[in-house]
């Protein structure tokens, strides 16, 4: 009795079929594009990230040096524009522009703007207000 019983459990095959090991190489397949999907689509926003992050510290820093500088808030100007690939940030260009406001009681208010370009495409753009040196007395 316990041989018929060891068969029935054993069944007749010895191996796999070809077609169970065609529907396992394309579970792995599958699984497989799916995990790279996602690795790829981390790695993406990663860089993204890492851009703006960078573009972010950059124009703080340069938005920072103008508010240090003096000027004459009576006519719009624009500064120097530069790349910083020499700032250890290949392809980086910083484009910084400051206008009064002309408004009364304005107290020679300009507003800046710093934007970070990269590859031809604007990463990031910071406004602030800076007061004239002599406008406080």
């Amino acid at each position: 009795m316990s041989s018929k019983i060891r068969k029935a459990f054993q069944g007749s095959s010895r191996g796999l079929t070809l077609i169970e090991v065609l529907i396992a190489i394309a579970l792995v397949g599958i699984i497989a594009i799916t995990f790279l999907s996602a690795l790829t689509t981390a790695t993406m926003a990663l860089a993204i990230a890492d851009r703006r992050a960078t573009a972010e510290s950059l124009a703080r820093s340069q938005m920072e040096d103008v508010k240090n500088q003096d000027y004459d808030f009576t006519e719009p100007q624009e500064y120097e524009q530069y790349n910083v690939e020499s700032l250890d940030h290949p392809g980086y260009f910083i484009s910084v522009s400051a206008e009064p406001l002309h408004k009364p009681d304005d107290d020679g208010i300009q507003k800046i703007t710093v934007t970070v370009s990269r590859d031809g495409k604007v990463v990031f753009t910071l406004e602030s207000y800076k007061e004239a040196a002599g406008a406080e007395e």
